[in-house]
């Protein structure tokens, strides 16, 4: 399947779960059937980064919030929340993936699914995040 086709799939799990909140175990493990995901290191890292933002969604919305000024969590369309929520997830707990091929992802898929000044907005808040992240 592909890095790419996985984080895209692993952001639009996020979405979902944003949206309807009840037996996450149950959404990830319907999620992955429906979209047929089948190889071991796809599935992994899907549910591993789905479980992993959910477990710091506080801290991740958190990051977010402080570096998106004019903006609230509650008002950023929730697929811009979804694909920063992942990209600032990998940035800060996965050590597999370079920084800089996450936020490039993170505003391609901003280009794919969100509004038109969405990926100059996601680019600039993960931007940001990274710069934060870096220096402490």
């Amino acid at each position: 399947m592909g890095r790419r086709e996985t984080r895209e799939n692993a952001m639009k799990l996020l979405y979902q779960v944003q949206i309807q909140r009840d037996d996450i175990s149950e959404q990830i493990e319907r999620f992955v059937e429906e979209q047929q995901i089948m190889d071991e290191s796809d599935k992994d890292y899907l549910v591993g980064v789905v479980k992993g933002v959910l477990e710091h969604e506080a801290e991740l919305d958190s990051l977010i919030a402080q570096h998106a000024k004019g903006w609230t969590i509650q008002r950023m369309p929730k697929v811009d929340l979804a694909i920063m929520r992942l990209s600032c997830y990998e940035m800060k707990y996965r050590d597999d993936i370079p920084v800089n091929v996450s936020i490039n992802e993170a505003v391609e898929m901003a280009k794919k699914y969100s509004g038109e000044q969405s990926k100059a907005f996601v680019n600039g808040v993960l931007g940001k995040i990274y710069a934060d992240l870096n220096n402490a």
